[in-house]
């Protein structure tokens, strides 16, 4: 069975190397939608595949890092990386383009990070990311697969080669989340005491 959640933000970017003028040469912005897709095989003791309420936490805090953002690629001009660092308070520094197909493979990347190391307290067995699908606009979306993550012709994804800033960091809800996911700390959901015996 899968479940969507799906989570909104705006976000700024220059697109190097792509085909689109404005786009490779020019700071635009877009609306976004992203439809995190969750699979299990079995139900959760409240006979769920993952509480919607559990993703308002770790996962919540990364995708909305992206959230009135600029983002740009670790190996783009230092002049334009530096402008960026300096003319906003929230900015993210990516190992791969900014591009919609990046989008979705990164955050299939962070919450499937955050999912395998969650300790499970409500009979949750084999939750796990089934897809990411990052709406860039009204008509175009780019979708990721687990093994899209792993494909390295498509890019290196490496937790220790995110940078956010000081800004995004302090606004989540524990500014050293993402050190905790890169050390391989758990996540711990709350505990449940079950009303209905199962």
């Amino acid at each position: 069975m899968r479940i969507r959640k799906l989570f909104k933000f705006e976000n700024a970017h220059i697109v190097r190397n792509c085909s689109s003028d404005r786009c490779k040469r020019s700071i635009h912005g877009h609306s976004y939608q992203v439809e995190l897709i969750l699979e299990a095989h079995r139900l959760d003791h409240g006979q769920m595949v993952y509480d919607f309420g559990l993703l308002k936490s770790s996962i919540k805090d990364l995708i909305d890092s992206f959230d009135h953002a600029i983002c740009f690629w670790d190996k783009d001009d230092p002049k334009y990386i530096k402008m960026c660092k300096e003319f906003s308070a929230r900015w993210i520094s990516l190992p791969v383009s900014p591009s919609a197909e990046q989008f979705s493979r990164i955050i299939f990347f962070w919450a499937d990070a955050i999912l395998k190391q969650t300790q499970m307290q409500n009979g949750e067995a084999d939750v796990k990311v089934y897809s990411v699908i990052a709406h860039e606009t009204a008509t175009g979306y780019a979708q990721c697969f687990a093994d899209d993550v792993t494909n390295e012709q498509m890019g290196k994804l490496a937790l220790a080669d995110f940078t956010f800033s000081e800004q995004i960091k302090i606004e989540w809800s524990d500014s050293a989340m993402y050190d905790k996911l890169i050390a391989g700390e758990a996540f711990i959901n709350p505990e449940v005491a079950l009303q209905v015996k199962v």
